[in-house]
């Protein structure tokens, strides 16, 4: 969701800018907020624009597992020089399923029941090996070598310095931070003690937990937007309908401060249920979403000062707490207006997020229908789908996560990490020392070698004062030679 707030927080700035209206402070370029997941793409063609349609790239085209296992791991590109990583699931295909898989298209569930043996298998294997253990090799799928080189070189550097909690100390969410800052150590681990501090401070966790976001429905009416079903490779889809977007009427059913809790509660159970859940019904790994962006009746009244404190602060948290979570947006029903718009807001973009965004004008059934079945659309953008039984499809919340039998397996393998987590803490205080004994180690070791390099010194002044004396012997011969 993070590349849809960006996108609508800016364009808040340059239609206030166009307009000669004063904000307090003048975003960053957004190569210093978002500079994460790009998918396997080498520089963008030229954007072709008309009345009706604005390609910015066609290189964001799903390349299947034959095609992503042949990528390399990175691609530079040749217009600034910036990382192009492959999509964040690239190397993740589990090793039990290396053909081609697509959703089934007439199934709420992913086609759930196309693959109902593969679970059961996984249950049965979990009454003697453990649920955990199963689900594991599930969700994890397999790494690659390289970037499991760098994850672990960077979970060593937190750990000497005590700073990498047992529950944070996990492959794919050290791969996000560090993706993020392009492999550099350094930004990485400053911006993930920031996540950590933020989610202390926020209390996160109780968020989680403890809060009720009991305005849902009112908050649907008056900003459409959710979750609803997976697209071809098996992303759960998000839907912004921002034109629709009535904020004074949403002001009068929450607040700010309540909305930003219940969009950090939607992201983690984004990171907890949602991508677990499309992990298991696609059987390979899913740690990004496909999401879609209605600009159709977007005007000035979208953007009043209320707009700008709310998409400024959910962008913040996106893009500081919840990196890589985005594989591609499509922007759609973008008329003349927003064309305008978009060309101003193009300058704010670097080429890695451009990458990931499909601006399209009133024909763009044709590219969704490429990545999504109709199935899993919702009617208003040209699917089949209504959830009429729901009040509408960005009520219904669709997809593979709703599944009970996989939100049982979901919620084994959370409980087992919880028990994992009490029994580390039996060992907490040999885990806690662990850091500064290696520290006072290190220390140890320092003085020592410091002691070796004094000596050293002495021994070469010594015998820098033999060789002087060898020399002055030398000369003395030399000259009673000469006499």
């Amino acid at each position: 969701m993070s590349c849809i707030h960006f996108v609508y927080s800016t364009s808040l700035f340059v239609i206030c800018f166009m307009n000669k209206l004063k904000l307090v402070k003048k975003p960053e370029r957004v190569d210093n907020r978002i500079r994460g997941a790009s998918f396997f793409c080498l520089p963008m063609h030229n954007s072709k624009e008309s009345d009706n349609e604005i390609i910015i790239s066609r290189d964001g085209e799903d390349r299947q597992d034959d095609e992503v296992l042949k990528a390399p791991s990175k691609h530079k590109s040749g217009l600034t020089g910036k990382i192009m990583h492959p999509p964040i699931e690239g190397h993740w295909q589990l090793p039990l399923d290396q053909e081609r898989y697509k959703p089934s298209s007439s199934s709420t569930n992913l086609g759930f029941k196309a693959v109902l043996s593969y679970p059961l298998r996984i249950r049965q294997s979990l009454k003697k090996a453990g649920r955990s253990k199963s689900l594991r090799v599930l969700l994890e799928g397999t790494h690659d070598p390289k970037d499991e080189q760098l994850v672990q070189s960077f979970r060593e550097l937190l750990f000497l310095e005590g700073q990498l909690p047992s529950k944070h100390n996990n492959y794919h969410t050290l791969l996000r931070f560090l993706r993020m800052r392009d492999f550099d150590f350094t930004k990485s681990k400053e911006m993930f003690l920031n996540y950590l501090k933020w989610r202390e401070d926020y209390k996160v966790d109780a968020i989680q937990k403890e809060f009720k976001f009991d305005e849902y429905e009112e908050v649907k009416k008056c900003y459409p937007h959710g979750y609803h079903g997976v697209d071809r490779y098996g992303r759960p889809i998000y839907i912004e309908r921002i034109g629709m977007v009535d904020l004074n009427a949403l002001l009068q059913v929450s607040s700010v401060d309540r909305f930003v809790k219940y969009h950090v509660s939607e992201q983690e159970k984004t990171l907890n249920l949602r991508f677990p859940a499309c992990s298991i019904a696609a059987k390979r790994h899913i740690a990004s979403t496909t999401s879609i962006l209605d600009v159709q009746g977007v005007g000035l009244s979208n953007f009043s000062k209320f707009a700008r404190q709310i998409f400024m602060e959910i962008q913040k948290i996106d893009s500081n707490y919840y990196p890589e979570t985005l594989h591609r947006l499509f922007i759609v029903n973008a008329g003349s207006g927003f064309r305008m718009l978009w060309k101003a807001l193009k300058a704010f973009l670097d080429v890695r997020t451009l990458a990931k965004i499909n601006v399209l004008g009133y024909n763009y059934l044709n590219d969704l229908l490429e990545v999504i079945d109709p199935s899993n659309l919702p009617n208003f953008l040209g699917g089949n789908c209504t959830c009429s039984d729901y009040g509408g499809c960005l009520l219904s919340d669709k997809g593979p996560w709703k599944n009970p039998e996989i939100s049982e397996m979901i919620q084994a393998i959370s409980a087992t990490d919880e028990n994992d987590q009490e029994n580390d803490g039996i060992q907490s205080s040999e885990v806690a020392s662990a850091p500064s004994v290696k520290i006072r180690s290190l220390e140890a070791a320092l003085r020592d070698t410091k002691s070796k390099i004094e000596a050293l010194e002495a021994l070469l002044e010594e015998t820098k004062t033999a060789l002087k004396g060898l020399a002055e012997h030398i000369e003395d011969l030399n000259n009673s030679w000469e006499a």
